[in-house]
Parts: structure tokens; C-alpha cells; sequence
């Protein structure tokens, strides 16, 4: 199970995203938009040593090694740029696709890819797919790169997208648009756990 981080700032982020990953969190897509490099340099550093191998940098890749990160997310207008890959260590990418054709043209570079908006966005309320997902995910045709679920997943729905045929899910808007990030994280782990042991 990934989160994704909220664009904006949030109360205590520093603190839910530590317990969240003392709570078993695999992945943290750090995704700070309009964050200069000098803002991801201090986010960065404000963030548990001990997670570092667990995050992913959608913005400002050059400061990745620096940091002992070596997971990157690729934005789509991003993809064609073959220098992206040219990495003296090892990196593990991630990308972001809308259609499940746009998934299977997808290059061998990535481990896994975001597909978006699997149901109505909760952190974009107006947000969603103009085919339906859960459907199409039949014509998936790519074995070399993981599929994620992404968008509106909440505890309801998460074994719908996993039964559909995702290999995992992201939470964005059920964490951070929560009163409770933590007591909702807690649920959808515990929820996910449940459903993943089943198969």
C-alpha cells in the first residue's frame, strides 16, 4: 500500500508520515508540486533517515542521491527523455497513466505505474476517469510493469480495485483530507492486510 503526500502543507505532516511508516507504510510518494529545490531540501531533511530507501521524488531528481533516495517518479510529459534513465546507482521509476492503453505502451523502465482516477477523486472532487477502469484493466497487456490504483480509494472500495485486477493501491484524499490521518491510515492497513492475506 503507497500514500501519496498532500500538495500542501498539513498539520503535523512530519509526525503522521513517521508514524506512518513505524505502522508498516511501504511507500511514500513525495509529491510538493510547487516546492522550490530548496523546499524539498528542507522537507527532505525533516523526514526519518531510517525511511529514506522508502520514498519517491516526483520533483527536483537531482537531489535524490544526495539523500540516499533511489526511487524516482517520471511525470508523463517527462517520459520521452531518455536521459532520465542514465543513473550511475540504481533507481527503481514510477509513472503516471490515465488509460490502461497508455499503461501498455509503456517502456520496461518502470517497476509499477500509477492509474488514475480509478473512482471519483476525493482530493479532486470534480476528478474522473472518462472510461471505466475497472473494466478496461481486461485489456491490460503489459506483465513487465506493475498496475497501482489511484484515485477516491477508500477502505470500501479497495478490494473492488485489487479483485479487478490492480497489483496495489494509493491513498492520497482518504489520508490527508481525514480529520484523523493516522486513525485512517491504521484502517486502510489493517483492511488492505486483511484482503492481501486472502489471496
Amino acid at each position: 500500500m503507497i500514500v501519496i503526500t498532500s500538495p500542501d502543507s498539513v498539520t503535523n505532516e512530519f509526525e503522521i508520515i513517521s508514524e506512518m511508516f513505524q505502522e508498516g507504510l511501504s511507500l511514500l510518494h513525495i509529491r510538493k508540486p510547487d516546492f522550490s529545490i530548496t523546499e524539498m531540501q528542507q522537507y527532505l531533511d525533516r523526514l526519518p533517515i531510517l525511511f529514506r530507501h522508502k520514498l519517491v521524488l516526483h520533483q527536483h531528481h537531482e537531489l535524490a542521491e544526495a539523500f540516499g533516495i533511489n526511487r524516482i517518479h517520471i511525470r508523463e510529459s517527462d517520459r520521452a527523455t531518455p536521459d532520465r534513465f542514465q543513473k550511475p546507482v540504481r533507481c527503481y521509476y514510477s509513472t503516471g497513466t490515465h488509460t490502461v492503453e497508455e499503461f501498455n505502451n509503456l517502456q520496461d523502465h518502470y517497476t509499477y505505474a500509477f492509474l488514475s482516477p480509478v473512482f471519483q477523486s476525493i482530493s479532486k472532487p470534480d476528478y474522473q476517469s472518462s472510461e471505466n477502469l475497472l473494466e478496461t484493466i481486461k485489456n491490460r497487456n503489459n506483465p513487465n510493469t506493475k498496475l497501482i490504483a489511484l484515485g477516491g480509494i477508500t477502505i470500501s472500495n479497495m478490494a473492488m480495485a485489487l479483485e479487478s485486477g490492480f497489483d496495489d493501491i494509493a491513498l492520497l484524499g482518504t489520508i490527508w483530507n481525514s480529520t484523523d490521518p493516522i486513525k485512517s491510515f491504521r484502517e486502510c492497513l489493517r483492511h488492505y492486510t486483511t484482503i492481501t492475506n486472502k489471496n
